[in-house]
Formats: C-alpha cells, sequence, structure tokens
C-alpha cells in the first residue's frame, strides 16, 4: 500500500447519490489478468504485502528502522514488532479468502526471510511460501506475487548507514543509486526473482516486479521517511534519477528472470509467465488558495507531477525512453526496457491538489498538497468531510478512477490494466463497503468507455502495519485485535464477499452504498472542514 504519500488535499464538490437503474449489471465471468479472450475477463480479489502482516523479522530492514533505539534500532515510527502474524496465521487468513468467494490473492514474498543473509538462502522460508500458494491452488484462488514491496533484507541497503560511510560489504551493498553498489543491487534483485520463478514458477503464473516504484523511491531516498532513509529530494536530478534508473533496471531485468525461469503454466490456460508492475495514481487536480484552478501555472504543474508519478515508469518500460533531467522530453534511450510489461496495475486512493504558485519541489516548479512530506497547508479546502480519511490525512475519491484508467488506456493501447489496490482506512464497515462498490462502479464506467481492465484487489485482507503511519489506519476486510491477533469480518468483507459470490453488484448494494454522494461520515470528524493527520 502507498502510505508515504499522505495527501491533506480536500473535496470540494460532490454530485448526488442517485443509484443506478434497479437492474444489477453483472460483472465479467473470471479469468486470466492476461489471458487471450481480451475484455471479457475480470478478477476480485483482496491484496497484502509480506512485510505489513507477518510475525516479526529482524532481518528486514522494516525492523530495524523502526525498532525502539534502546533495543538496537532507529526508533524511526511505531514499531513494526509482530505486525498481525501473517506468516503463522498464513493458513487461517487464506481460508478467510476463500470464505468470500473471492478468486484471487495478490501478496509478495518476504525477500529478507528468503534470503536474510547475503547468498544464504533459508529452505524453510520458501517451503512456508509454497504451502500457502499450493494452499490457495487448492482453494481456487490464482496467486499474484509481488517481487519487491517497499522492503528489502539489511544487507542491500542498510538503514544504520544510509549514506554509505562504512562503504560497500556483504552487509551493506549501500542501495540504489550508488556508483559502486547500485549495479550490485540490481543484479541481487534479478538473482531474487529468478530464484523465486524457479523455485514457484509451476504454482504461479501472474508476477508483479515493483510496487508503486515513484512513490517507494521518494519516500526511501527521496525523503527518508522509509529505509534506508536517504534524503535526496531537493537534488532530483543529480541524485534522485541515478536511484530511479537503477529501480527501472531492476525491473527490466527481473522481467526477463521471471520469464525465463517461469515456463510452467500453473492453471493451463496457456500463459506461463504474466509480469507487470502496479504504480500509484491519484486524481491530481489544479489549485490554489483553498480551491480548485484554472491557472495555468497550476494546470501546468499538475502536468509536470503526473508526468512523473504516473507515467515515468510505464512511459520506460514501455518504450524504452528515459526523461532523465525531468524537462518532459524522455531523451535517454534503454533498449532493454522495452515492452518490458505484460500488464499493468493502477492503485488509487485519493484526489489531491498540485499548485504552481509555490516551489517547494524546486526542479519541478510544484507544490503537492503532501502533509507527511512537510510541504504545507492543505490546497484544497473541504466541501463535504464526509470523504476525508482522517488516518491517512487525504480526501477519498472513488468516481476519479474512471478517468484515470481512460487515460492509461488511450496512452498504452493493448495494454491489460489492472486495478490492484483499492481501499479506505476507516473504523466504519458502510464506509468500507461504500468504497468497495464505487471503486467497481468507477471500473464498469471505465470499461463500458473501452478501458481493458481485468480486475480489482481490495487493500488490504487484513489492517496491517501502513507503513510510516503505523497500526493507527485500519484497511482491512477483517479487522485484527492487535492483543489477541483475532480477524473479525467487516461490513466490507461482507458486501465483497456477496459480489464475488454473485459476480454483481445488486440494485440494493448501489442503492445502499454506490453513486458520488456524501459518505458514511467517520465518528469524531463529520462536523471538520479540514482533513488532517490530526487523529
Amino acid at each position: 500500500m502507498r502510505a508515504a504519500l499522505c495527501v491533506t488535499a480536500l473535496c470540494w464538490a460532490c454530485g448526488d447519490n442517485t443509484a443506478p437503474g434497479a437492474d444489477p449489471l453483472p460483472l465479467p465471468g473470471p479469468g486470466s489478468l492476461v489471458a487471450e479472450s481480451g475484455r471479457g475477463t475480470f478478477r476480485l480479489g483482496t491484496a497484502s504485502a509480506a512485510t505489513q502482516i507477518e510475525d516479526q523479522n529482524p532481518a528486514v530492514d522494516w525492523n530495524v528502522f523502526t525498532r525502539p533505539v534502546e533495543q538496537g534500532g532507529l526508533g524511526k515510527g511505531e514499531y513494526i514488532a509482530d505486525a498481525a502474524r501473517g506468516y503463522s496465521l498464513a493458513a487461517s487468513d487464506l481460508a478467510l479468502i476463500g470464505g468470500l468467494g473471492l478468486d484471487s490473492y495478490r501478496f509478495s514474498i518476504e525477500w529478507a526471510r528468503v534470503e536474510p543473509s547475503r547468498d544464504v538462502i533459508d529452505e524453510a522460508a520458501l517451503d512456508h511460501y509454497r504451502t500457502l500458494l499450493l494452499d490457495l491452488r487448492a482453494r481456487g484462488i490464482r496467486p499474484v506475487v509481488t517481487v519487491h514491496h517497499f522492503s528489502n533484507p539489511t544487507w542491500i541497503a542498510d538503514p544504520r548507514d544510509p549514506t554509505c560511510t562504512g562503504g560497500v560489504s556483504d552487509t551493506n551493498l549501500c542501495g540504489l543509486g550508488h556508483p559502486t553498489g547500485g549495479p550490485l543491487v540490481v543484479a541481487e534483485m534479478e538473482a531474487h526473482a529468478r530464484l523465486l520463478a524457479t523455485r514457484l514458477g509451476d504454482l504461479v503464473d501472474d508476477w508483479g516486479t515493483l510496487n508503486e516504484p515513484v512513490n517507494y523511491l521518494l519516500a526511501a531516498y527521496g525523503t527518508g521517511t522509509f529505509p534506508p532513509g536517504r534524503v535526496t529530494v531537493l537534488e532530483l536530478r543529480d541524485q534522485f534519477m541515478p536511484i530511479a534508473r537503477d529501480y527501472l533496471e531492476a525491473h527490466a531485468s527481473m522481467y526477463r528472470a521471471i520469464k525465463e525461469a517461469d515456463q510452467t503454466d500453473a492453471d493451463g490456460d496457456g500463459l506461463a509467465a504474466a509480469v507487470g508492475l502496479s504504480l500509484l495514481v491519484a486524481d491530481w487536480v489544479p489549485a490554489a488558495r483553498g480551491r480548485p484552478s484554472t491557472d495555468p501555472g497550476d494546470v501546468a504543474a499538475r502536468d509536470r507531477l503526473v508526468a512523473v508519478v504516473h507515467y515515468l515508469f510505464a512511459d520506460a518500460v514501455t518504450t524504452g525512453m528515459f526523461d532523465a533531467d525531468l524537462d518532459g522530453v524522455a531523451e535517454e534511450a534503454h533498449p532493454g526496457w522495452v515492452g518490458t510489461r505484460d500488464w499493468l496495475g493502477l492503485q488509487y486512493y485519493f484526489r489531491a491538489g498540485v499548485t504552481g504558485t509555490q516551489a517547494l519541489i524546486p526542479e519541478l516548479g510544484l507544490t503537492p498538497c503532501l502533509g507527511e512530506f512537510g510541504f504545507g497547508t492543505a490546497c484544497i479546502d473541504a466541501a463535504d468531510p464526509t470523504f476525508c480519511v482522517p488516518s491517512m490525512g487525504y480526501e477519498a475519491w472513488p468516481s476519479g478512477l474512471t478517468a484515470l484508467l481512460e487515460a492509461f488506456a488511450a496512452r498504452y493501447p493493448g495494454l491489460p490494466l489492472v486495478v490492484t489496490e483499492a481501499g479506505i482506512a476507516t473504523r466504519v464497515g458502510a464506509r468500507r463497503a461504500e468504497i468497495i462498490v464505487r471503486t467497481l462502479e468507477a471500473i464498469e464506467a471505465a470499461r463500458a468507455g473501452g478501458a481493458d481492465v481485468r480486475g480489482f484487489y481490495y487493500w488490504s485482507l487484513t489492517d496491517n502495519f501502513e507503513w510510516a503511519e503505523g497500526f493507527v489506519p485500519r484497511f482491512g476486510l477483517f479487522t485484527v485485535d492487535y492483543a489477541t491477533y483475532t480477524r473479525t469480518a467487516t461490513e466490507g468483507a461482507d458486501v465483497l464477499g456477496a459480489i464475488a459470490q454473485s459476480r454483481q453488484i445488486s440494485a440494493e448494494q448501489r442503492a445502499r452504498y454506490g453513486g458520488t454522494g456524501p459518505m458514511t461520515p467517520e465518528p469524531g470528524h463529520s462536523g471538520s472542514v479540514q482533513c488532517t493527520n490530526d487523529e
């Protein structure tokens, strides 16, 4: 999940909540993410990431990063500890997915468990993930495996030495972008992907290489809010872009490695390995002085931000061209990157403002409303606070997904799209059900307009560790009691399960949860005119 981009951006206008017609519109039947049958395929699933749910793992960088100083860590934010104990409770969590009738599960395999020290493979960890995959297959649930989702073994980039003063070694390769260590990290990422495809490819046909690459790199290497904790955001061209170049090279290398190593068609649909990546997208709006803006400077600032956040990586893995100096023209050729994607995942959570009247990111000449990055006050005032997500500091706006899907479909014709994440942090079951139904309605509208969208994965299966936000945000279809680790179904789980089992959104569900009108309020925030991180 993309928790790093905490946005203090708010809604200003809401339509009515008139439900569509009385007859339910059926969803397409189940099928592969990239099956040859084309637009008739659609999958309904849920998602998670290993670090966010699994029991304590001292080898992962997030453990060192968040562990209290008195226990030998860096004390950055809330301690991850046992997260949601998703490693030891994996079998029962998979039963929850099966009980809902979902046909797919997107999750990651923890690199730091499989290879806790450089070139040391933990066979027990590989056996654990193989058992998980076998269980999914036995339940008729299709796995989608993300190779790299926001975490590393500490030996990739030790957060205790983020600037690599100790030099490159087997215990600290110094991370992406380092002149010596960067190429080693790329090679290690390729080797890890190859290992997973070799050992698990007979059970997996759908692979994702990277999760929200721009978001991850900005948080880990731009602002230092993720491990390893480097700060380069004020020197994007000189320091940040070499990091992005390494990550793109890692993606292309992983893509080829998976294609070469996974030659087994796990489900007999004629496709052994479909490999893609998932991007953070948002409904970025030109804004100034608390309102939407038509000022050319604000519009241009929005367009520059979209070019980087939405299209920098997607264009590079499509055309092999890279805009290394962020001037809007991709001038750097990388033939090995061309076409290294079989599908593209979009992950959508919020609407936010962008202004050009300030330039807190000088090299882009803009200020996005990113509260966690310290970029100032909200660019957009709240007209309807029910869309605010207080624990994340941003505004939910599910209907904005339609235009984004249509834009990506137009820019990359013939490329299957998947909504690999969408969800809401809330303790109110009706709000979660509203996001689910409204997101599916937005996808329906995009598909009706010709966008080839193959699936929707709700984030997340259970409550989890939300990176820099810790354990306060509750995204789970199943809420977690962190005293007992008991899982309890939410109203969102009930509604998504009913949709999955019937393969349709009923007229009753649309009338109760759908449309574009006000959402069910979050207690304690319904009267607020601001959406902030003050929880």
